[in-house]
């Protein structure tokens, strides 16, 4: 009542036995008597409070007693000890924390607050503490000290609050390593891929999903669950994007409708959308929307246990969804871009290589810059009127849409004046007055181009060669006991076509078991690197080769010279084959039922062949899932190739997407990616990709065993 004083009662410690936590307990059961704070039944009614206030607290606390700062603490600070406690209790933080007292910032803090009375602060603050492993671990936390007086008002301890927050500073990092990832990305599919990969390992979740709404189109979604094998091989790979109707009423397409993130503690959020286990097994969820103008999408961050979402992880997940935002943003304008690039590109470039018996060829175009534009790299094999292969790689200067129609009417003309007249000299003649007259017509004299032609007789064994300012052309020269090296084809010396230059022939020997590479400077060209330096390590990198094979020296070709570049690659390979290969194809159309109609396919012509049935077994599995990957991830009908030599079998699976195609046909009705491209890894003796502004290849070869030939 007013005007009465009264006594403020002293907080009770739990008695022993009383429900509490196993540091507590051993609080209680501590014999304190030995130490500065004495008896409990002895110790002072400010200190009871200050104890009690510990052991009831979720918060990590400790009280540091007395001139020797001897500890009392709770279950929270317990578990930050580790296998430090219980010994811990009653004894000096100096000792308890040696490892790390004379840091500055830790032990020189309590000691001040405890002489002076000041508190101490620090938001973040990074440890070395040993784990239960007794390891050494980086720890951050958040900590404060606070002067505990007692009922006199004298200072006899250190009140220490501490809270763990290296999930949440390992979580801003992770936003860091986000942020540098998707700098690198083109596409939807890279941003899928990176948004997906970051977010499920920063917020250690059950299921994430990236969604994007194509308008009239409905939404396209692509998700990822704890626990999903993915090796690097498959991280190649475009994402298995599901289609949902425009209507769709998924938590995400909610929040992208409001603009407004949705958070789920406890529930089935994905009851109504499950299309799966992983989806209904989903309790706790977040959902939210992009915030951009250009792309609607959003990002969900699922759990399988009930989730709060605390201030920090809103905040968190608002920061990663508007940098995935972004992102995507950037990889839309590129794929409008590319997709034009890429189909004019397409339109200038042989469809299909010749399939002969006894010459094997292939070839591999990867376009310079960022993809974004049309290359002047171009390459082109054809049969001419005698019976011999032309073959011929150039580069018209520039990365744009008039560098690519240059480079069209250039191979245009050079193989109808091939057909006329196959002699090198003269065809690069023909072509010097054609980009003369084509420079004359633009009112340009920087119209650069160079070319290498060659003209391959198998019958008797030679090679014609004459160069426009080109890089010389390289052959790998296998002898008969096996040995093998390279050399460049010595080709008089021109200047790049329209300087009126008169290019020279040279014939040197092709026999059976060399392979001719064409190449343009973009292989082997380097910043802060000199010509030389590439050209060695390109002969070097070919001759080493365990493979005569084109297309696996095509990609050990553009793999020879580190660093990146951002001029166009491009390498033309034939092989004069040993012994003539048996070859087959099969168009694959894009249904469910494709990849067992390739199996059997396969299968028979294989058994026609006579292989042996460990490698038949082998290829057809291999075949089968890069069958099923082309389908799923182009969505478009895709071609097997089979071609078997005495020494082995390669397969190849081309489908016709690009890297800007973001269409996936019956996704839901085809076989999920499985054991990924780490199969392949496992089965094959030697695989790679090949981009094309086609699509992709995907191949693979098996050694067939001597013994077992036939």
């Amino acid at each position: 009542m007013p005007g009465t004083v009264g006594r403020v009662p002293t907080p009770a410690i739990p008695a022993p036995g009383a429900s509490t936590g196993p540091g507590a307990a051993a609080v209680l059961a501590h014999d304190w008597s030995a130490t500065a704070l004495g008896p409990r039944a002895g110790w002072d009614a400010a200190v009871r409070a200050v104890v009690a206030l510990i052991l009831a607290s979720p918060m990590p606390m400790a009280l540091a007693y007395g001139d020797d700062l001897v500890l009392l603490y709770n279950d929270g600070y317990a578990e930050l000890l580790g296998n430090k406690h219980p010994a811990a209790l009653g004894r000096p933080a100096a000792e308890v924390h040696a490892e790390v007292w004379q840091l500055p910032g830790f032990g020189d803090a309590i000691e001040r607050a405890y002489r002076d009375g000041v508190p101490f602060l620090e938001k973040e603050s990074t440890l070395p503490l040993i784990g239960e492993s007794g390891g050494v671990e980086q720890v951050v936390f958040t900590r404060s000290h606070s002067a505990v007086r007692d009922s006199a008002g004298q200072i006899v301890g250190i009140l220490t609050v501490a809270a763990e927050t290296t999930h949440v500073t390992e979580q801003l990092r992770s936003l860091s390593d986000v942020a540098a990832a998707l700098a690198g990305t083109l596409t939807l599919d890279d941003v899928a891929r990176v948004a997906l990969r970051h977010t499920i390992g920063m917020f250690d979740a059950d299921r994430v999903a990236f969604v994007v709404d194509e308008g009239g189109g409905g939404w396209r979604m692509v998700r990822r669950v704890r626990g999903e094998l993915m090796d690097e091989a498959d991280e190649r790979l475009p994402p298995l994007w599901r289609r949902a109707p425009a209507d769709w009423e998924g938590p995400v397409a909610l929040a992208v409708r409001s603009g407004e993130a949705l958070f789920t503690r406890d529930g089935q959020p994905l009851r109504e959308t499950a299309v799966d286990r992983h989806d209904q097994k989903i309790r706790s969820m977040a959902a939210l929307p992009l915030g951009t103008s250009v792309v609607r999408g959003g990002l969900t961050v699922g759990y399988q246990v009930a989730h709060s979402w605390s201030a920090a992880e809103r905040a968190l997940l608002a920061a990663s969804a508007e940098l995935i935002g972004q992102a995507a943003e950037r990889a839309r304008r590129f794929e409008t871009q590319h997709g034009t690039a890429q189909l004019l590109q397409r339109s200038m470039l042989p469809e299909h290589l010749p399939d002969l018996p006894r010459l094997r060829i292939a070839a591999r175009y990867d376009p310079g810059v960022d993809g974004n534009a049309a290359g002047g790299d171009f390459y082109d094999a054809f049969l001419l009127p005698t019976g011999a292969l032309g073959v011929v790689l150039g580069d018209v200067a520039g990365h744009d849409v008039q560098a690519a129609a240059r480079m069209g009417q250039v191979r245009a003309a050079l193989r109808a004046l091939a057909l006329a007249d196959p002699a090198p000299d003269a065809v690069l003649t023909g072509l010097d007055r054609l980009v003369t007259s084509l420079g004359a017509e633009a009112g340009s004299h920087e119209l650069f181009v160079t070319v290498a032609f060659g003209v391959i007789d198998a019958e008797r064994r030679e090679l014609t060669l004459a160069s426009a300012g080109h890089p010389a052309p390289l052959i790998r020269r296998c002898a008969p006991d096996g040995r093998t090296h390279a050399e460049y084809v010595q080709v008089p010396a021109a200047p790049p076509l329209g300087l009126g230059g008169r290019p020279t022939t040279v014939t040197v020997a092709f026999p059976p078991g060399d392979t001719l590479l064409l190449f343009s400077d973009g292989v082997v060209e380097r910043r802060r690197q000199s010509l030389s330096a590439g050209m060695d390590a390109l002969g070097d990198a070919v001759a080493k080769a365990g493979t005569s094979d084109p297309r696996a020296l095509c990609a050990v070709a553009t793999a020879a010279v580190s660093g990146g570049t951002e001029d166009d690659v491009a390498v033309l390979a034939v092989e004069h084959a040993l012994k003539p290969s048996r070859s087959a194809a099969m168009e694959v159309p894009a249904e469910p039922t494709a990849p067992s109609r390739v199996r059997h396919w396969m299968t028979g012509q294989l058994t026609e062949w006579r292989v042996p049935e460990s490698v038949i077994g082998a290829a057809v599995l291999c075949t089968s899932e890069l069958t099923t990957n082309a389908l799923l991830h182009a969505g478009t009908a895709a071609r097997v190739e089979i071609d078997l030599s005495p020494e082995r079998l390669l397969v190849s699976v081309a489908d016709s997407g690009t890297r800007g195609t973001v269409t996936r046909a019956r996704t839901d009705t085809l076989s999920s990616r499985g054991r990924g491209l780490g199969l392949i890894e496992e089965l094959s003796d030697a695989w790679g990709t090949d981009p094309s502004v086609r699509g992709s290849t995907v191949w693979f070869e098996i050694l067939v065993p001597p013994a077992e030939t036939h």
